[in-house]
């Protein structure tokens, strides 16, 4: 293998990497310190998810050869802000973690979810993806917005390579966002990282009030939010891994992460897409090395989490910009690939405006609901024509 042919899928995953932990990273320390965590262990928390889903996307993707990106739960640390204390305080809620954890191993034991994931139509599959990275797709005309001048240097950088080389257009345009936050003095780093994190090892207890207050929740968020629509970003690239593997893996990961403060890693479902798309390599059979450099990269962020942090925490929006711009190909192409099928359109269009638009019900994300309200019109679409069928000559 050249390497001209790595640099691509490699730039891919370093780009994936950064925006992965960068879009999120204040998310999962609110919601760790909203249900007691003290600054250093939710320093540690951080640390341990980022290790963990690291290595688990590292070992699933050179163990299946497919572009699995790891995450940890966004929308699970939202739900942890929005929880807050609970009785027992944050050993009552790493023992609550625990148990997620091996609710996520038990959901990777029953096949029955298998069988769901590989029944989910493809247009439907890719409407949701389109309307996953809608949101993201406009952070570069926010970003014009807020930020002009840096934004605008971002997006020019990103053009201009674009029409040389496709493949170094999202790396170069990183690079200059790394270069605008340094120059303007913004990356002065929060107080909870200001040092290298140390793991801090928590010993868990366990109460129903935790179980049931943090951990039911969580693990339901966590598979709706995320692991499904996960797998479903993979099937609309052709990538169609074991869903019981990935779900029971990700599972053991969260239980090593747990006692440091970490509430789950499960498969992701934006950031997969970096790894996915063509834009990672139009070889479909090399885009595991950019799952797996990302995964790789992922883990030395958390080693590395209070300078990434800095960086990051210095002007977000022109992060979600360099985001934005890498993954315009991959929402034209799912977005294209959605309403390709006459039959099966105002089904993919429902299920592109429900998670387009964000909307979050029982503390469940618009991916699942986007997917429950398209396939609900798909059936009535299909039952409707099915008499017509019945009639014609």
């Amino acid at each position: 293998m050249s390497s001209r042919s790595l640099a691509q899928p490699i730039s891919a995953g370093l780009v994936t990497a950064f925006v992965g932990f960068a879009s999120s990273f204040a998310v999962v320390l609110k919601g760790l310190v909203a249900v007691g965590a003290t600054d250093a262990q939710a320093a540690s928390g951080l640390m341990a998810l980022s290790v963990a889903m690291g290595v688990a996307g590292v070992v699933l993707s050179f163990a299946t050869r497919m572009p699995i990106f790891v995450a940890w739960s966004t929308p699970g640390a939202a739900l942890l802000a929005a929880t807050g204390a609970t009785p027992g305080g944050f050993p009552a809620a790493v023992g609550a973690f625990l148990v997620v954890g091996l609710l996520l191993i038990a959901a990777g034991l029953i096949r029955p979810f298998g069988r769901l994931i590989a029944a989910i139509p493809d247009p439907l599959a890719n409407a949701m993806l389109a309307g996953v990275l809608f949101g993201l797709c406009l952070k570069p005309i926010a970003a014009l917005i807020e930020a002009p001048v840096g934004a605008g240097l971002i997006v020019l950088s990103w053009l201009v390579v674009s029409r040389w080389k496709r493949v170094y257009a999202t790396p170069i345009a990183a690079l200059v966002a790394g270069a605008v936050i340094a120059a303007s003095g913004r990356a002065t780093g929060i107080d909870v990282m200001s040092i290298t994190p140390r793991p801090v090892f928590v010993t868990p207890t366990f109460s129903l009030d935790a179980v049931i207050g943090i951990g039911l929740p969580l693990f339901l968020v966590t598979m709706a939010s995320q692991n499904l629509p996960g797998l479903a970003v993979l099937g609309a690239y052709g990538f169609r891994p074991n869903p019981g593997r990935m779900i029971w893996t990700t599972g053991a990961f969260s239980l090593v992460a747990a006692p440091f403060g970490g509430h789950a890693v499960n498969l992701s479902s934006i950031a997969a897409a970096l790894c996915a798309s063509p834009d990672a390599s139009p070889d479909p059979g090399k885009r595991w090395i950019a799952a797996a450099t990302a995964g790789a990269t992922s883990a030395v962020f958390g080693l590395l989490a209070g300078a990434v942090t800095a960086l990051a925490s210095g002007a977000p929006i022109l992060v979600e910009a360099v985001a934005g711009l890498a993954l315009l190909g991959a929402f034209g192409s799912a977005l294209h690939n959605a309403l390709a099928q006459a039959a099966e359109r105002e089904a993919a269009l429902i299920t592109f405006l429900v998670t387009a638009s964000g909307v979050t019900i029982y503390g469940v994300g618009g991916a699942f609901w986007g997917l429950v309200a398209g396939g609900a019109v798909l059936a009535l679409t299909r039952a409707g024509a099915s008499p017509l069928k019945r009639q014609a000559p």
